[in-house]
């Protein structure tokens, strides 16, 4: 998508090579172990394991990579925490549907036996897929690959198929890889705190949460399972006003909810921001980071205080990140949190980056609190991300990393910015009080 239609990328550049991990990973490791960081977050790519698409053909220099990558984190006393499903789905597959196909939960899971015939023995903690609601209500509304306009329909099916993948890949590894290896998996969600704009606004936010977040979590992590009821009925009455025969959102069979039903073993989440949420006038409709809550009638919006990272959809609400967290027990019990992305983009233009350290410390501070005073059960944080990197749509505008990447150069050098080595002080000390240090302040317009 990126080569065939540059104009989607703000900057009209590409990830071909980005911060070229693949060949600089050794580095990248050491940088890991200076850091003192407890595990290391990363992703297997479907088509660099299996190039067909297919199980039937693995790719030696596939497997030789990756098997090098999380040798080099054991040797170093880093755990590695793998993603088989951050946005990279093969071509072929795309092109015999994707994620509308309801066959890609058979291909999903037989990727996913690949993986952990290879890896299982050396990898305890597995996510089966990042952030579906980006794969599915962003991918389908044209704004990211696949970059196919559907959100009536194409969205909803994709919903539904990537939930089964999951499941399935959890299955797979239960009946087959569990007793052995006594390993953890689940599905990543990414989830904005949504607070009503007005006492008024309540039910209308209590609905975009659930058309948001709720669609991916519920039938997962509830006691019920399958679909939220309320946004079950919403759409059900929407799409039948639409003249539509039956709900734009496909029901799971009663085997489907018991598949899905259960299968995690913590709760993932990624978390950046908050919004506000009132109901829409009329005619009136948002942006593709609103999630596709229009279907709910909502709009999202921001206190004017909150500030803005050099991602507009980036607004800064520390306390956001606590009352999501409080939710989640809320609403599924003392689950365990993995928070596996939380996260602040600049320009990149200096390594005295003194926003993102704050942005650091307030969040972290919150989830402390959420800890202590809540008693929310956070077993782990990964901050987004080690280095600058391709972010979608933002090209290199927008960057994420604790360590600063020259992309103009072909070595592609690290260098460590003032959030790495406030980050180091807080894994070492495992406290934040031993890591306030003052920093200038960076300003992002």
């Amino acid at each position: 998508m990126v080569h065939s239609r540059p104009e989607y990328i703000y900057d009209r550049s590409n990830g071909d090579v980005a911060c070229d991990s693949y060949h600089l990973w050794q580095e990248d490791l050491r940088l890991v172990q200076e850091m003192g960081l407890d595990f290391y977050r990363f992703s297997i790519s479907w088509p660099r394991l299996l190039p067909l698409g297919f199980s039937n053909k693995v790719s030696e220099d596939g497997r030789r990579y990756y098997g090098a990558v999380i040798d080099g984190l054991r040797a170093r006393g880093v755990a590695p925490l793998v993603t088989l499903y951050h946005w990279d789905l093969p071509q072929r597959l795309q092109e015999l549907g994707g994620w509308t196909n309801p066959l890609i939960v058979d291909w999903f899971a037989d990727y996913a036996r690949v993986a952990f015939t290879l890896f299982a023995d050396r990898v305890s903690t597995w996510i089966t897929i990042n952030e579906p609601g980006s794969i599915c209500d962003v991918g389908y509304r044209g704004l990211l690959a696949p970059g196919v306009r559907d959100h009536e329909v194409g969205a909803l099916l994709c919903a539904k198929h990537v939930l089964l993948a999951h499941a399935r890949a959890y299955r797979v590894y239960q009946e087959e890889f569990k007793a052995k290896y006594r390993g953890e998996l689940s599905i990543v969600n990414h989830e904005m705190w949504f607070e009503p704009k007005t006492d008024q606004d309540l039910e209308i936010t209590i609905l975009a949460r659930e058309y948001s977040f709720g669609r991916y979590s519920h039938p997962i992590y509830s006691a019920a399972g399958g679909w939220p009821p309320a946004l079950e009925r919403y759409m059900a009455d929407k799409s039948k006003k639409e003249g539509y025969p039956r709900s734009r959102l496909p029901a799971f069979t009663p085997d489907e909810i018991q598949l899905l039903r259960g299968s995690f073993d913590f709760y993932g989440l990624n978390h950046y921001t908050s919004r506000v949420v009132r109901a829409a006038a009329p005619g009136e409709r948002g942006s593709f980071m609103m999630r596709g809550v229009e279907e709910a009638d909502a709009v999202l919006e921001a206190r004017p205080h909150w500030e803005t990272a050099a991602a507009s959809w980036l607004k800064v609400n520390p306390e956001g990140i606590r009352n999501l967290l409080k939710l989640i027990k809320h609403q599924y019990g003392d689950v365990k949190i993995l928070i596996t992305e939380n996260g602040y983009s600049d320009t990149g233009h200096q390594l005295d980056d003194g926003d993102r350290v704050n942005y650091y410390k307030d969040y972290l501070e919150q989830v402390l609190l959420a800890i202590a005073e809540d008693a929310v059960r956070v077993v782990g944080y990964a901050a987004w991300t080690l280095f600058d990197n391709f972010e979608w749509t933002a090209g290199y505008t927008s960057r994420f990393g604790l360590y600063s990447v020259d992309f103009t150069s072909p070595r592609r050098p690290r260098a460590a910015r003032a959030s790495a080595r406030y980050y180091a002080r807080v894994v070492r000390a495992r406290a934040l009080h031993a890591a306030r240090v003052t920093y200038t302040h960076n300003t992002t317009e």
